[in-house]
């Protein structure tokens, strides 16, 4: 769709000034690629039942819809973050309240989910945004263990130390993406799901394009390149910074209200450092300050565990049985670290750079 704002005529001149029209998709190919991604989300889990490897397609949609937050905050605004998983869990243990314990539709509590992360957020910014660079990652790790804490404490929504079943209702309407059917097509849980995840990176893809068209987020990348010169240009660091806390902490609730309904048990511990580490591995090996780099780092980092697993018989230094030894958490938050030293090395552009190449040449 596209907005027209009337030209601006100057009094006694004929000659009209344009302002450009703002649109969701602003190009021929990036209107084929929505198409594309449609056929995509619909088709896959029409053509594919494996439900194991569609739950880990499901996993990845998750997680790379809380690094599309990250990038937002780390890639596009330049601040350093490691403590996205706490607004994650906000979003999570929203949900089971809402959607599980008070029986609100989705409608309800996934909007919710990513408001209470942004209040939140917006809650933490004044402060955590007065530091930067090693000093602001500190203290957002600080988060995370505040958040585990407050968790362990209110067992009455996460059930404490044990954690809770989450049973929120993941209906639109007629809509039940536990149950989809449409017309004489029934899906199962696990491609429902694929649906509905995958529908939401889409979204999330589109928001952060417009979002960085925009003067805000202009004025975000300005900040990231040269703060000094951006504000002498008069770009208010604080506000925008703000705005890109709170947008980055709005995602990562409806990436947590995904994860617990998708998951159907959380606890507080699920919400620790290594999950924003992994957060932050997803964007430096995707590409930060790209569309698709969170996506492409979501799918890479996604299979990182699942290769562990395949091949965990074969490495002598893992647990087997009541071995000592290294257990496959361990090994893939090891692998976390060495691919995230490996790629700021030989490639701080990411994944996506590399296909950026490889289209170039063979074109």
């Amino acid at each position: 769709m596209a907005v027209d704002i009337s030209p601006d005529v100057a009094e006694g001149s004929a000659r009209k000034v344009t302002v450009p029209k703002l649109r969701l998709v602003n190009s021929r190919a990036g209107r084929i690629g929505v198409i594309v991604f449609v056929v995509f989300v619909v088709a896959l889990p029409l053509n594919f039942g494996d439900t194991y490897w569609l739950g880990v397609l499901n996993s990845a949609g998750i997680v790379g819809i809380a690094a599309i937050g990250l990038n937002i905050l780390t890639g596009y605004a330049g601040q350093l973050s490691l403590g996205h998983a706490a607004f994650v869990s906000v979003g999570a243990f929203v949900t089971q309240w809402l959607g599980g314990q008070l029986g609100m539709p989705m409608i309800v509590w996934l909007p919710a989910a990513g408001l209470a992360a942004g209040l939140v957020g917006a809650a933490v910014a004044p402060f955590a945004l007065r530091l930067r660079g090693p000093y602001l990652a500190i203290v957002s790790l600080a988060l995370v263990a505040i958040g585990i804490y407050v968790a362990r404490n209110i067992p009455s929504i996460t059930g404490g130390n044990e954690g809770t079943i989450v049973n929120a209702p993941v209906t639109l309407g007629p809509i039940d993406f536990e149950n989809l059917t449409i017309g004489p097509l029934a899906f199962g849980r696990e491609q429902g799901m694929f649906i509905l995840i995958w529908a939401m990176v889409g979204l999330f893809v589109l928001l952060t394009a417009n979002v960085m068209r925009t003067r805000s987020g202009r004025a975000m990348q300005a900040i990231r390149d040269h703060d000094m010169a951006a504000e002498v240009l008069g770009v208010r660091m604080m506000r925008t910074q703000a705005n890109a806390f709170i947008l980055s902490t709005f995602i990562a609730g409806v990436s947590g209200g995904l994860l617990a309904v998708n998951l159907e048990y959380i606890r507080p511990d699920s919400f620790s450092i290594a999950l924003s580490v992994q957060y932050l591995a997803i964007i430096v090996i995707g590409g930060m300050a790209s569309l698709w780099g969170p996506i492409l780092g979501a799918l890479f980092v996604t299979m990182v565990p699942v290769i562990v697993d395949l091949f965990s018989d074969s490495l002598p230094f893992l647990q087997h049985g009541g071995t000592d030894g290294m257990s496959t958490t361990d090994l893939s938050l090891v692998l976390y670290g060495l691919m995230i030293v490996i790629f700021l090395l030989a490639e701080p552009k990411g994944l996506i750079a590399i296909l950026r190449r490889l289209r170039r040449r063979f074109s």
